[in-house]
This record gives C-alpha cells, structure tokens and sequence, in this order.
C-alpha cells in the first residue's frame, strides 16, 4: 500500500550521482487543453491556476540544483509493528506505561489526570495496540491494562465486564471511524481566495478541538455529510477574545512548553481519530550531511552556527538577509517568486555566498531580485530535512481530509505547535514574508493562490523519495499542498496560537504535580524558608498580600525602579500596567514593544502576558502568581 507521505512525491526522482529532480509526464501539454491565461479571479485552485506549480516544478528541474556538491538521498523508515505505538507514547510523556523505568510514574499520572475523553480515548487506543503487538511476540514484561489507567477510583471491573470489553472495545472503534476518503479533498478544486464579504467565524480556544469535532460528528449522524459551497471558501476566521489573555509560541517557559508538546499530540491524534483517519508517521534513517555551510546544512545545526555569532538567533540569518534584500529591492516587482533567476547565474551566486556571506564580503548590491528569490527558494529545498519534517508531513496532507475548514484550521494549528522550534521560526518567518508579498498583489500580480502554488512544490519537495503514482494522484497532491500553504499563509496569526484548553491542562497539571511535591515535608520546609528570604529581601511588610487588599505588587528588577504596586480594577489590563511603569521610570531606555509582563509561579512557570490581558481575571485564575516586567527574550 502506498502511504500518504510517499504518494504525494510522485513527481519527482532523485538521481543519487546528479541530485537532478525528473518530472513524471503529466496532462499539461495533453490535447485538447486550451492555452494558459493567468486567472486573475483566483476563484479556485483548478487547473489553470496550478500551471504556475507544474512551472515551478520544471524550474526546479532546470535549475540542476547539487551538482557541484550532490546530497545523499533521505530514506525514509516505516516503524515496525508496535514500534509506532511505543514512539508515541514515549513522546507524549507516557513511556511508564509500557517500560516502567522509562520516565516519573507520577509525572505520568498528572498529565493522564488532565486528559479529555477524547485525549484519553487516543492513548487507550495507542495502548490496546501496543498490547495487542507484545502479546504476539510473546514479551514477559505486562503492559497495563487501559481499563486501570483510565477507571475511575473505587471502581473494579467486574470479569463479566471484563469478558465483555473485547466486544466493547470494537464497538467503540466502530463509534469513532468514518470513512476518510469520503472526507478528503483529493479530487476537488482548491477554496476560493478570501472574499471582504466573507463573515466572520469564531474559533473556540476553550473547548478541546477533539471533543468539539466529536459533537460536530454526533450532530451530523444520519445526514450525507459533505463540504458544501460556504466550506469550498476560506471564512475570516479569527480568535474569540479570553479576559486572560491569548498564549502564543515563545511566551512560555521551555518546561511548560514541555507539557504543551505533550498535550497537543495526544489532542492533534485524538482529533484525527475522531475523523477516523489513521496517521502513518515515518522516519528519516540518519544520514551524512554536511555540518557547516549555508545551503545543505540541517536547520537545527546551521541555528547553532549562527547563534555562535549572533546570541539568539531563532531564524538562519542568511534566510533572514535574502528576505531583506528582496523587501529592500522593493515588492512591486511583478511576478516576484514566480518568475526565476538565471540558473547559472543562481549557481554562481550560491557558491559566493558559501564563500563570502560570513565575512561580509558578499557584494549585496550586484545581487538580482529575482536571482534572491530563487536562493531563498533554493534554500528550503536544500535542507537534508523538510521544513515541516519528515515526521509530520504525511500529517499536515491528511489535513485537508477532516470535514470542515474550522477542523482543518485547528489540526494545522497543532501540527505548527508540534514542530521543532527551528521549523517553527522559520516556518513563521517565510509566511510573514509570502503575506507581504501578496500585500502587493495589485502591482506584483502575485495573490494568495499565486504564491501558494509557487512555494507548494519548494516547502514539499525534497530529495530521496522515488514513488510512481498514477497522474490522477499526481495532480490530487499537488493541489493538496497548494491548499496547505494557502491555509498556512492566511491564518498564521492564529497557527501560533497555544489554545486555552490546552493552556487550561498544563495549569492544572502544575497544580497536581505541586500537590505531590507539598507532601515532602522536607521540600515544604525548604520552600517556606526560601519564601520567607524572599519576601524578607524584596518585599516590606506592608506589601504582603497586597492583591488581598485590591493591588498587585509588580516588580521590574532589571531597572530602577524594583517594583510598583497598581490598584486591580476590572478593566486592569497588563498594558495599563506597562504604561504606568514607563511613565514612572524614565530611565528605561528599551522600546515599548521590547517589554513585558510576565505571569510567573502558581500555576504555571512563566508566561509573557498579551498585552489585552484583564488582571483581575487572571489573578482569579491564578492567585499565587507573581508579577514581574522584563525584556522580552527573542
């Protein structure tokens, strides 16, 4: 059977001695098709829309990338029997429940405490296989059964249950499996560019997306689901507004990012098995790549290249320089990321760049827009690695099986959060880019759908996978990773987005986990004395429980003035607060947008505030919190 993630790369084999691409034929030159006019309507992805993707694909083709220095080809690994289970739990934190050594048992039983049904649905599954595969190969060490990690307290189940759970366990299956074909996107024209017109539509952060499609799954039972006119456009989508503030990536402390990792794996599965589509994830076998450089270099190592010369940098700075140059030249230039660089002259340029870039010697001034846009094209292909990973490729496809647009927005919303942090920034640096782009679509001619089919095959694309599929699965996927990336680019203000229920979970989850902690009386001693040092040091009397009393004390250590306290109103926002410290403190040197307030200790580590955060509500939230402005860390 040909899996997801291989099947959407039929267009393309790697020659391992030339690194040349060679495109499969295909119906663009087929009789009877009439000749390319630019649609300037943009209404759908049909199939004149996506001739600039098949040019694409020849000029990738043309470009004869590798051919100084060609890359060993990625291969990919399908997980043995089991093996994908194992993987999965051990990633979301649950390693304890096959291998008792593997992780903090009690750890493990405070993030299973904050679970959904549906969450917990996915792991009883993840852990049915898992039993299911050891008891074939005959393994003496026992898997707990799912029915203790998930019953409730005080209540046994009886071995009548027991006989009966087999039967129990299949007709839950059966509840929770559609057919996800009948859901998917294959073979329909890409949604409609984004109309003025188009109303607005909320998406719910506080409810897990998992239960909210199992309710739209429930609600639609006995009809003929399908995706109706209104789905086929891209709806203005936006964020309900919450009184404690949206989260985004890079506001939390690393530990609770920790726990976020977790959570929205078992959510983003939970919300694929609730669609009935099954995930395949693969493995890419290591291979020898090169370990300095620019083009070619995997993104995690080249970060730490130029972290060495620029202290925290989060997006390759040689990408960040070519965005630049492009902006400088100026985004009118029409047909900018379509039209190519001369392909030798790219070449050239890119051995240059190996050469010079570092020492700033490269001359910037004689490089060509267009020749910059291929580079950074280049760029993205070039990696051993896909940007969005070889891990969860085959899942941002899967995306456009799930039933509606809000589904699909919430799943990619999860896949972005799953990313390593190097995909991630990166990946958010070049839909800043592309949205700038299109900005200028009157004058460069490039809108929404133009650029999403140029950058489809670069961001998809990538060498090692050598799969024939029929033409008719050819155009399918092509035009499904179009789709992905006009989803990316149109919603990346809410894709960075960490969900409040999810938000909701880690909180609880520090609280859980501070409860065990308060029974070590040793480690209760230890924090008392430290407490009182603190507040001994940092605090006069008179501020103690000062939130009791209608104010909140709120320090900024790294400046002059230490701390201040502000009365707690009902329209408090973390901004006003922001504003009175500037306004008492003029010797802060640092820009507005350079600071924030951070929520530190209680229920969560440390998190930059969004600057509409209602105080009040928050400290309801989490009243043992403390208060603290500082330098925002990017």
């Amino acid at each position: 059977m040909v899996t997801m993630v291989s099947k959407f790369v039929y267009y393309l084999h790697l020659s391992r001695r030339t690194g040349h691409y060679s495109v499969q034929n295909r119906a663009k030159n087929a009789p009877g098709k009439p000749p390319y006019h630019r649609c300037n309507s943009q209404d759908s992805l049909d199939e004149l829309a996506m001739d600039d993707y098949w040019t694409e694909v020849e000029n990738i083709t043309l470009s004869g990338e590798g051919d100084a220095e060609p890359q060993e080809e990625v291969q990919l690994k399908v997980p043995d029997e089991g093996e994908q289970e194992e993987a999965w739990l051990t990633e979301a934190g649950l390693a304890t429940l096959f291998d008792e050594s593997a992780s903090d048992p009690e750890d493990m039983m405070g993030l299973l405490s904050t679970l959904t049904r549906t969450q917990a649905a996915a792991v009883e599954k993840r852990v049915e296989k898992l039993q299911q595969t050891l008891r074939k190969r005959n393994k003496q060490h026992q898997v707990p059964d799912v029915r203790d990690i998930f019953k409730l307290p005080g209540t046994p189940e009886s071995k009548e249950d027991e006989a009966k759970s087999p039967e129990r366990s299949e007709n839950r299956k059966k509840d929770i499996t559609t057919d996800g074909q009948a859901m998917g996107l294959g073979n329909r024209a890409g949604p409609a560019e984004q109309s003025v017109s188009e109303p607005e539509t909320d998406i719910n952060l506080e409810v897990s997306f998992s239960d909210q499609a199992l309710s739209y799954k429930e609600g639609s039972k006995g009809s003929s689901e399908a995706l109706t006119d209104a789905d086929d456009k891209l709806p203005n989508f936006k964020l309900s507004r919450d009184k404690t503030g949206l989260t985004k990536v890079g506001d939390l402390s690393p530990q609770d990012m920790k726990k976020v990792h977790r959570l929205v794996l078992i959510e983003m599965t939970a919300l694929f098995d609730t669609a009935g589509i099954d995930l395949k994830t693969h493995k890419a076998v290591k291979l020898k790549v090169k370990e300095s450089g620019l083009f070619g270099v995997p993104l995690a190592a080249l970060l730490e290249q130029d972290q060495r010369r620029q202290s925290g940098t989060r997006v390759p700075i040689i990408l960040q320089r070519l965005i630049s140059h492009i902006e400088d030249e100026g985004l009118d230039t029409e047909g900018l990321l379509r039209i190519p660089g001369a392909a030798i002259r790219v070449k050239a340029v890119c051995v240059e760049l190996e050469g010079k870039f570092y020492e700033g010697l490269f001359p910037w001034e004689s490089l060509k827009q267009h020749d910059a846009a291929s580079l950074l094209k280049l760029f993205i292909r070039e990696l051993p690695h896909p940007l969005l990973t070889v891990e969860y490729l085959s899942a941002f496809i899967a995306v456009l099986k799930l039933p509606t647009k809000k589904q699909q927005l919430q799943a990619l919303n999860l896949l972005v959060l799953l990313l390593p942090e190097s995909s991630r920034d990166t990946l958010k640096a070049l839909m800043e880019f592309f949205q700038r782009v299109i900005d200028h679509k009157e004058q460069n001619k490039m809108t929404l759908n133009n650029v999403a089919v140029v950058m489809a095959p670069n961001i998809f694309m990538f060498k090692g996978f050598r799969n024939k599929i029929s033409e008719q699965q050819e155009f399918s996927l092509a035009t499904e990773t179009a789709n992905i990336v006009r989803l990316l680019i149109r919603y990346q203000n809410l894709l960075w987005t960490i969900p409040k229920f999810i938000m909701n979970q880690v909180r609880k989850q520090n609280t859980e986990n501070q409860k065990k902690m308060s029974k070590d009386r040793a480690m209760m001693k230890l924090l008392k004395k430290m407490a009182y040092e603190r507040e001994k040091h940092e605090k006069p009397l008179s501020e103690v429980d000062s939130s009791s009393q209608g104010f909140i004390r709120v320090q900024a250590p790294q400046f002059s003035k230490v701390s201040m306290a502000v009365q707690l109103t009902e329209e408090l926002q973390a901004s006003d607060v922001l504003s009175r410290f500037l306004s008492q403190d003029s010797s802060v040197s640092v820009k507005r947008e350079d600071l924030c307030l951070y929520e530190i200790g209680g229920n969560i580590q440390e998190r930059c505030l969004d600057e509409e955060t209602y105080m009040k509500d928050l400290l309801e939230l989490n009243p043992s919190a403390e208060w603290f402005i500082k330098c925002i860390q990017r």
